[in-house]
């Protein structure tokens, strides 16, 4: 989680939402991604979709078993919907996402049976440091308008 809080960090020096994404294989980082809406003109681009797609380039398949993904917050419909097409094992997130939270929040995406495929789920790792870089971020910008 603590290279994902790094990817959070440089979302957030691009003023983008610091969200970051570091998807594992056998203990070792395949891919790191952190959020890129805001520069690339992209609504897709979260940080778990820029990891996912990083991963599968290098590992040569869009099929990601095996892989964990550790995400500084809860991933979104979108990005619950990739992480269970891309066949993750595992899913790891800090800090819960109350408005979009896909994982536990809103939805089960990940451990609803009537999909092909599932994951496991462990939240609140590093959870107030991951809460803190959103609420930072955020405070911030509220002043600065």
């Amino acid at each position: 989680m603590l290279a994902a809080l790094v990817e959070a960090d440089k979302a957030a020096a691009k003023g983008e939402v610091p969200v970051g994404c570091v998807i594992v294989v056998g203990g070792k980082i395949m891919a790191r991604g952190h959020n890129q809406r805001e520069a690339k003109n992209d609504p897709t681009g979260h940080a778990e979709m820029v990891a996912l797609k990083k991963a599968g380039k290098k590992i040569g398949s869009w099929r990601l078993d095996g892989a964990e993904a550790y995400v500084t917050c809860e991933p979104c419909p979108m990005c619950g919907g990739a992480l269970v097409l891309a066949r993750v094992k595992k899913v790891v997130y800090g800090c819960r996402d109350p408005k979009a939270g896909a994982i536990d929040t809103l939805y089960r995406l990940g451990r609803d049976g009537r999909l092909n495929h599932r994951f496991e789920v462990q939240s609140g790792v590093l959870e107030r440091e991951c809460r803190e870089k959103l609420s930072g971020f955020f405070k911030k910008l509220r002043t600065e308008l």
